[in-house]
């Protein structure tokens, strides 16, 4: 931990936008938790205590990805923060040495609290919500979010945004092949499309695209972590 107690937290995912919205919800507990690190699409690059893993259009921890990050020395306890609360992948995570698997509808006060205990060595599972069920999110943010897209929606249209069909996506988020496809009728008429090669279109204008950058809060000798941080872009 830093000197002064708090816990060194990295925040993990694609989408840059995605972990500036965890960072900001997680901002009035700064007395308890110090985000030091963003990384979107980068490895974790400063010692932390915690790595909070979120899978927003990420494959899901029975695949490799989630590896890289555990196979790191300096990232902590490795926290998955996520709507996707299957048994399944509950076990998955925890078998592999994540220390939490954590529901995206945790209030902003409950979501640092397990990451304290976990800082401190304990293994903290959420509750778990219906499978497959529109997630109930606290706070943070995603792309679309502005245009009325719910997370589902969003992560969806990322995904085709990506080139997915919707079976790689049911099986990426582990939904059934009908809630994909009713989470594309409802996001095109929200975007007002009709047709896959203008939803890709549309996400293309409207950041849907995972990020390559790091975001860092370095904290100054004797004083508070910089609020606007250093910002680094991989070419």
């Amino acid at each position: 931990m830093a000197a002064s107690g708090r816990v060194r937290v990295a925040l993990v995912n694609d989408y840059e936008v995605v972990v500036r919205g965890l960072h900001a919800m997680l901002q009035p507990f700064d007395g308890r938790i110090e985000v030091v690190e963003l990384d979107a699409s980068l490895p974790v690059n400063a010692s932390v205590d915690v790595t909070l893993y979120d899978t927003f259009s990420e494959t899901q921890v029975d695949s490799s990805e989630i590896d890289v990050v555990l196979d790191q020395s300096n990232t902590g306890a490795i926290a998955v923060y996520t709507w996707n609360m299957h048994p399944q992948l509950v076990e998955v995570a925890l078998a592999k040495g994540c220390r939490g698997y954590l529901d995206k509808s945790l209030p902003a006060e409950e979501l640092v609290s397990a990451i304290e205990r976990m800082a401190r060595g304990d293994v903290v599972v959420s509750t778990q919500h219906e499978v497959g069920a529109e997630p109930e999110v606290s706070g943070g943010d995603w792309p679309g979010r502005g245009e009325g897209l719910s997370p589902r929606e969003s992560e969806v249209i990322a995904l085709i945004t990506q080139g997915l069909t919707n079976a790689d996506i049911a099986a990426r988020s582990y939904l059934s092949i009908n809630s994909v496809k009713t989470y594309v009728r409802t996001a095109y008429r929200k975007m007002d499309v009709s047709r896959r090669s203008q939803a890709v279109l549309w996400g293309l204008d409207h950041g849907m695209l995972p990020d390559r950058v790091r975001v860092t809060h370095p904290v100054p000798q004797g004083g508070r972590a910089a609020q606007a941080g250093t910002k680094t872009t991989a070419e």
